[in-house]
Formats: C-alpha cells, structure tokens, sequence
C-alpha cells in the first residue's frame, strides 16, 4: 500500500520593501495635500507622530505624576521606619520605665549628697577637722565666690598643707570618704618651702578643693529668669 505524500504547504513570501522608492515618495509628498499622500509615507508618518505625542506627554504629564510616585514611596518607607521604632519602644517600655526609675533614685541619691547652704559651714569644718586629724598644718585654707550652675552651685577652697607623704596621702583618702561630694582639684605637691619643715622630709600640698551645694527652688527660678534673654524694647 502506497503512503500517501503530505500535502505541500506554500511558503508565504515576505514582502519585499523598495527603499528606493519610498524614498522618492517621501521626496513628492505635497504638504498642502495630505490625502493624496502614498499609503505607507502617510502611515509612517502618522506613527511618528503618535510616538512624538506619546513621548511629549511621558515628559510633560507623566513626568510629575512620577516624581509624586518617588515621593510616596519615600514617605511610605519613611512611615514604616517609625511604625518600626515606636513598635520597639512599645515593647521595651516596661523596661525603659524601670531604667528611668533607677536613674531618678541614682540621681536622687547623688543629690543627697550635695549640702544645702545651712549645712555648708559644717562641710567646711569637717574638710579642716580631715587635715588636722592627720597631724597636717594648714598654711591657707581659702573659700573663694559661690560659682551658680544650673540647678547646683560650687564653691573652690584654695588650700596650702604641710605633713609628710603618709598623713597627705590619707588625708586625701578622709576627703573622698566624706557624706558630702568634695573633690582636689589641680594638686601640686612639693617639698616644704620652711627650712625646719624640709630638715623634717615633709611635702606642700597645693590644690583647689571643690565643694558643692544644691540650690533651692526659689534660687533655681532666679536662675532660670537671669538666663533668659531680657526682651527688647517696644519700638516707637
């Protein structure tokens, strides 16, 4: 039995584009009469012009609308970082409360020791009483003015002392176990300047001491009024 042959499927041909001859279709295109162009001159063109149009409205029209949408996106991200942090900060307020309150008694407790103005001259007596327990004598032992900070305010003692390298050293050790904050400042230590005194191998001790007191409320309300800027006259 014979197979039968398949039948033949023509090849569809491409059409064949005459370049030339557009072109010279191109070169008699009367513009005062469009209609009677040729028909592939009047579709290129046409498209062309579609495309030009198209392309002038992505840059005049799309162009804002594009810009907007890159501002949105910035802002959305932008909203979300801060969804984010306020999440985080939700979750660990429990802890963030209980830091705050252990600082607030940290404070509280650094405050405590900062004299107030009646318990000052005791503090200044106590400082003496420190030196001349550890057998050292006192060549100057000179308050200086109240420098006011903000809520505090600080008072430099200039202080000269004579003793051996023992009595010294303890002495400023008794300083640093005081209830009340007192710190050396600008420490200078040398041999006694008096003959007897350097015959004997003692040291000057030379520092400025520092104490400090907490200001009232009524002197914190001074305070905070003095450093505002005074208003300026009403004008004519």
């Amino acid at each position: 039995m014979k197979k039968l042959a398949a039948p033949k499927v023509p090849k569809l041909a491409m059409p064949q584009i005459d370049f030339k001859r557009l072109a010279e279709d191109f070169k008699t295109l009367d513009p005062k009469d469009p209609g009677a162009w040729p028909l592939v001159p009047k579709i290129i063109i046409l498209v062309g012009i579609f495309l030009v149009l198209v392309l002038l409205g992505g840059w005049f029209g799309w162009q804002g609308q594009i810009e907007e949408l890159d501002a949105k996106q910035q802002e959305e991200t932008k909203l979300k970082d801060d969804w984010l942090n306020k999440k985080k900060q939700a979750i660990n307020l429990d802890e963030h409360r209980n830091q705050l309150a252990e600082i607030e008694r940290s404070f509280g407790a650094l405050l405590r020791q900062l004299p107030n103005a009646s318990e000052m001259e005791s503090l200044l007596v106590d400082v003496n009483q420190a030196g001349l327990g550890r057998g050292l004598q006192f060549e100057l032992f000179k308050p200086g003015a109240w420098a006011v900070k903000d809520f505090y305010a600080e008072l430099p003692i200039t202080v000269n002392i004579t003793g051996n390298y023992h009595d010294l050293g303890a002495f400023t050790g008794d300083i640093a176990k005081l209830p009340r904050i007192v710190t050396l400042n600008n420490i200078n230590v040398k041999l006694a300047d008096k003959p007897a005194d350097k015959a004997a191998g003692k040291l000057s001790l030379t520092a400025q001491a520092k104490t400090f007191r907490y200001l009232s409320e009524t002197e914190v309300a001074a305070q905070k009024k003095a450093s505002k800027p005074q208003a300026k006259g009403a004008k004519k």
